[in-house]
């Protein structure tokens, strides 16, 4: 099976839902359970990836039912649900910086065949390894946490500027810090955005009674990936690395599409 990766970075929040909660937030967005690291799964970015290939009636075309199937048929590629692979959260020095861990680099490096890096120990919560951009002293301070830096090999930080040529992302290279698992489930699990929402009533002019609801965000600048296969060397991975480029490699993933939500800047190499 012929298989890659694509890299999905968030230009704008983006929203996909787990549906209604009974929690603080009304409605927040979809994770890993057993993580809570934000997933955007495979059924929506196969939804949202299809819709390149409607034509003006929203009709599938015979290509695209090659690629992605019909409700009698599966299509010819395979699309794997999207893992945080770099989040960004607020740092005391150079404004914000990414964060990722040692099992997020575990899991890319064993779905990635393309890159190799070693892997870094962090057995205490209150260390990292983290480059001069976010230093204070040697020291990193991610929201109201301090922690400790023992210094970071550049071949990680390296690795991951290259995946965008974009002037945001490819300042990954001084800004990449990397915390302990524990710390990053934390970080992904309780630093998203959560905003307020309202509806109105077009009669009155006043929000409807019980309309308001908070809804749970992925911050922009959060890089994702996924993997993605074809179960026949048919150049369906190819055709749609091409359509992506005539769309300018940008994609609208989740909801609220109409209030600039969920714009996103992807990469694919086929080779």
């Amino acid at each position: 099976m012929k298989q890659t990766i694509m890299h999905i970075f968030t230009r704008t929040p983006l929203h996909v839902g787990a549906g209604n909660s009974v929690g603080v937030v009304d409605s927040p967005i979809q994770r890993e359970r057993h993580t809570k690291i934000p997933i955007i799964p495979g059924s929506s970015l196969k939804g949202v990836l299809a819709d390149f290939w409607n034509d003006e009636d929203f009709k599938r075309t015979e290509e695209g039912n090659k690629h992605f199937g019909t409700n009698d048929s599966a299509g010819n590629l395979l699309i794997g649900e999207a893992r945080v692979l770099a989040f960004p959260v607020r740092s005391a020095k150079g404004a914000f910086a990414w964060i990722t861990c040692p099992l997020v680099l575990a899991r890319y490096k064993r779905d990635n065949s393309n890159i190799d890096f070693n892997i870094p120990v962090v057995d205490n919560d209150n260390e990292c390894y983290a480059l001069n951009e976010v230093l204070i002293d040697e020291n990193v301070i991610l929201e109201e946490y301090k922690f400790k830096s023992k210094g970071l090999s550049e071949d990680i930080a390296c690795e991951f500027s290259k995946l965008f040529d974009d002037e945001v992302w490819t300042s990954v290279e001084s800004r990449l810090v990397i915390v302990s698992d524990e710390m990053f489930s934390y970080f992904v699990e309780n630093t998203c955005e959560v905003v307020s929402r309202i509806c109105v009533d077009d009669e009155t002019g006043v929000t409807k009674k019980g309309a308001l609801f908070n809804q749970e965000q992925c911050p922009s600048e959060t890089m994702f990936y996924a993997v993605m296969g074809e179960q026949k060397d048919k150049g369906s991975l190819n055709a749609l690395a091409d359509k992506l480029k005539e769309q300018n490699n940008i994609i609208q993933v989740g909801a609220n599409e109409t209030i600039g939500l969920g714009y996103c800047s992807v990469n694919m190499e086929v080779k």
